[in-house]
């Protein structure tokens, strides 16, 4: 599951990659899903839904606990100002909701462009109970080479910004 898929660069090239398996992408911005649609369609994927629905909803009602092998969250709105960080999708609510629902040996994959935002998904993360951080504790992986890097990424390396990658096992 993406929690955010945006343009569907990540869910599109990786479902094509992998047939085998079943992918879902939760969207909430209609321009973003009809976009990830044609990417799906144009490398002929099958294997790939998007749902346009708030991916915390959507994890509570459509899936049980321990039913997900992955979740990806890669480069969730930062909501750069202080006073907006509560929107933040890596909370502690959506922390508890996540780890319920991928199974003992699921994986957690994140990744951010802003300092400030992997600090906080670390803060929350290292402490929550049944993930732990496969880098250690603050620590980041390098991008997975599977992962295309996305408009977001690369606009936030041309600014300067740093990017972190996080995988947290489901413990």
């Amino acid at each position: 599951v993406e929690i955010g898929s945006g343009s569907g660069d990540t869910l599109a090239a990786v479902a094509a990659a992998h047939p085998d398996r079943d992918f879902i992408g939760f969207e909430v911005y209609l321009p973003s899903i009809a976009t990830t649609l044609n990417k799906l369609a144009d490398k002929d994927v099958s294997n790939a839904r998007v749902i346009m629905a708030d991916a915390a909803a959507g994890l509570e009602h459509l899936f049980v606990a321990g039913q997900l092998d992955e979740v990806w969250t890669f480069f969730p709105d930062p909501w750069r100002k202080k006073r907006h960080h509560k929107r933040r999708i890596v909370n502690p609510d959506t922390i508890d909701l996540v780890t319920s629902r991928v199974h003992p040996g699921g994986l957690w994959r994140l990744a951010t462009d802003w300092q400030d935002y992997a600090e906080q998904m670390w803060d929350v993360l290292d402490a929550t109970e049944g993930l732990v951080n496969r880098a250690g504790p603050r620590g980041h992986v390098a991008r997975p080479a599977w992962r295309p890097q996305t408009h977001f990424e690369t606009r936030g390396q041309k600014l300067g910004h740093g990017v972190w990658d996080l995988l947290y096992d489901r413990e």
